[in-house]
């Protein structure tokens, strides 16, 4: 959306406001984009605009999908703009019961497949001549290549899916020179009319397949499927984007073997020249082909979503128990607040790749199916790393995250290990606001002030400073307080829960 009128109105906004990102999704809404457009009068403005909002099935949480949806039909409030909002998206049943919510005085419904074949068939028609025109005249084959025939026989193949026909052009184009021969390679694989997506899939295979040179000998061809395996199996899991930096950090590879086991498969991976900046699937179907032995026939390639999810939680632990140590940040204060560490600083303390594994390894050990048994590498890691950990949470101020992490972990813990994982869920809610306040606090009053008998408390206690001592006895053992929640600038005046009991409202 590009209406220059409105631009001084959202910059007071911002101004009025400096937290403004830290809003929720429905302030941000009302003060960045009703309100601004609100204050355009209709002699400003006389176009009609249209914000679109691409794959909202990928919005991460189905409560973020349904405020979308519901602020989006509040547009219809405004009278001086004429504004339209287009969605995109696959057919969630979340989406459809947010739809369903809306009045359909309100929203209009269009099903991709029940267009008539002909409208969609022609504007793939249209993509098709478009880009391989383009990709003619860069590569010396003309304007017209590759002939109006050929394009119908690809708009044939594309079966009505448009992600068919944009990987069919990111794929020849990557092929530059050899751009008619990989053209071929495509027209010459097979299909049903009757399934498009089989043709999706094979050209997928063939991408995949095209990215191991028929000149290399067996065991280097086998030592680049392990590789492609492995490095695109953590891509299609991963619970947050990485760039290739921090992928390779994370796997413990080199920055060369990611990106010469990834350079020719720029068709359906969108691999950004900055090194730093993440990797994202051109398209969420790659994910779902990889990880279905229906639609990846090559074993070469089949990716098996649990082992890939062991993996990857173990390079995550790894990581942390090679990364993880006291005062991470060099502070070397006790008393420094997280909210005084330049940003800067703590990316370069914590780097992404850190932050991500202790944000997301306990959600791969549980899509992974593993637990937690005396002696494994989880055990190990919590009995040397735990006050770390919790360090590194509090300096990224997500020790919720951490608290959530623990709680999942506890269900997971074997009879032998139940005891310390559910005191480390005591211990970290109970000093959650302390540590996120003052993360090297968990070493000092975190410990002095848990009871006696906690089993974390007698695991660290060689962490508390000698130079602090204790007046009072600490209790012996927890009391029933399970964690204090902050945020209130005044006396709070009202609680409630929500009807399915998972969320609590506060005011004051």
């Amino acid at each position: 959306m590009h209406i220059p009128l409105v631009q001084r109105h959202i910059c007071d906004a911002v101004k009025q406001q400096n937290n403004i990102a830290n809003l929720s999704l429905a302030d941000q809404w009302h003060r960045l984009v009703l309100g601004p457009l609100s204050k355009l009068e209709s002699s400003q403005t006389t176009s009609s605009y249209v914000i679109v909002i691409d794959a909202l099935d990928e919005c991460e949480g189905e409560r973020d999908v349904r405020v979308i949806l519901q602020l989006s039909a509040e547009s219809r409030s405004l009278h001086a703009v004429k504004l339209r909002i287009l969605i995109t998206s696959r057919p969630e049943i979340p989406i459809q019961y947010g739809f369903y919510q809306i009045p359909m005085a309100k929203h209009h419904d269009f099903v991709l497949h029940n267009i008539e074949a002909a409208v969609v068939d022609g504007d793939i028609f249209l993509f098709l001549k478009c880009h391989l025109g383009v990709i003619g005249q860069q590569f010396g084959h003309g304007a017209g290549w590759p002939g109006e025939e050929i394009s119908r026989r690809l708009v044939w193949r594309a079966g009505g899916l448009f992600i068919w026909a944009a990987t069919a052009c990111r794929f020849v184009s990557d092929g530059r020179q050899f751009a008619a021969k990989r053209l071929e390679m495509i027209l010459g694989g097979r299909g049903s009319t009757s399934a498009p997506e089989q043709y999706l899939n094979e050209l997928y295979t063939t991408v995949l397949r095209n990215s191991i040179h028929q000149d290399w000998m067996e065991e280097e061809k086998e030592e680049m499927y392990s590789k492609l395996q492995y490095i695109l199996g953590s891509i299609v899991v991963l619970l947050s984007p990485l760039s290739t930096v921090s992928l390779s950090k994370l796997l413990h590879l080199s920055g060369n073997q990611v990106d010469q086991t990834l350079q020719d498969l720029q068709a359906i991976l969108d691999i950004p020249k900055d090194p730093n900046i993440s990797i994202r699937l051109h398209h969420p179907s790659f994910r779902d082909f990889l990880l279905d032995a229906n639609r990846c026939r090559d074993a070469h390639f089949l990716v098996h979503e649990s082992q890939a999810h062991n993996l990857l939680a173990a390079e995550c632990i790894q990581l942390m128990s090679n990364a993880l140590r006291r005062d991470i940040c060099g502070v070397n204060a006790p008393g420094t607040l997280a909210t005084e560490l330049e940003q800067g600083h703590l990316q370069r303390c914590i780097t992404p790749e850190l932050q991500y594994a202790c944000l997301y390894w306990v959600e791969h050990l549980v899509k992974g199916g593993s637990r937690l048994s005396d002696n494994n590498q989880v055990d190990c890691f919590l009995q040397e790393h735990l006050l770390h950990w919790c360090e590194a949470l509090g300096w990224m101020e997500r020790m919720q995250e951490g608290i959530v992490a623990i709680a999942t972990l506890e269900s997971l813990a074997a009879v032998s290990n139940y005891t310390f994982v559910h005191d480390a869920k005591r211990f970290m809610m109970y000093n959650r606001s302390t540590v996120e306040l003052a993360p090297l606090q968990v070493y000092s009053s975190a410990l002095m002030f848990s009871p006696e008998k906690s089993v974390v408390r007698q695991k660290f206690q060689d962490c508390i400073p000698c130079s602090v001592r204790m007046i009072s006895q600490a209790d012996s053992n927890w009391r029933s307080l399970l964690q204090t929640l902050e945020g209130h600038s005044g006396w709070v005046s009202a609680v409630a829960f929500s009807p399915d009991g998972s969320q609590l409202a506060s005011a004051s």
